[in-house]
């Protein structure tokens, strides 16, 4: 068992025991069936992240007050278990070719307060308690700009 954040009844952060990943069945178990593992991982309650051929799942942080989505990232297993044991958000960027904690450099961590799985375990949904904006722009959300009609972009008020 990993231990992990959860939000109890009075919205305060507690500690739980969260369950670490468990592996598909043996190739011998009739659950290996591509039927039945699909229906395992869209309806069971085993953890089965779906990585891409670079090992990799898209993750989107969203703020748990506002509901606003704040930046896309890509997690492998390491920043996945790292994140879960840490209770902060970790990441791999593809660009540095590395693991990193959102906020190592500028302090403005996301404090994950619950990680969501969408139906085909390819894609995870971080709900954050961020420090500060969540974007290196300083912006608070990565999704400042909006494409306006002539194809220019221009900033979204408030950001």
């Amino acid at each position: 068992m990993q231990h992990g954040l959860r939000l109890s009844a009075n919205n305060l952060p507690r500690i739980c025991l969260i369950p670490t990943f468990s592996a598909p069945p043996a190739p011998h178990d009739a659950a290996t069936t591509p039927a039945n593992q699909q229906d395992l991982r869209e309806q069971g309650s085993v953890f089965m992240p779906r990585f891409d051929s670079h090992g990799l799942v898209t993750a989107v942080a969203v703020d748990r007050t506002s509901g606003r989505l704040l930046m896309l990232a890509h997690m492998n297993a390491e920043a996945i278990e790292r994140t879960r044991e840490t209770g902060h958000a970790h990441f791999w960027s593809r660009s540095r070719g590395r693991l990193w904690m959102k906020g190592e450099s500028s302090g403005h961590v996301l404090r994950v307060v619950e990680i969501r799985v969408d139906c085909d375990q390819d894609a995870l949904e971080l709900i954050v308690d961020a420090a500060g904006p969540a974007c290196h722009t300083m912006a608070q959300s990565c999704f400042y700009r909006r494409i306006a009609a002539d194809g220019s972009l221009e900033r979204v008020a408030g950001d």
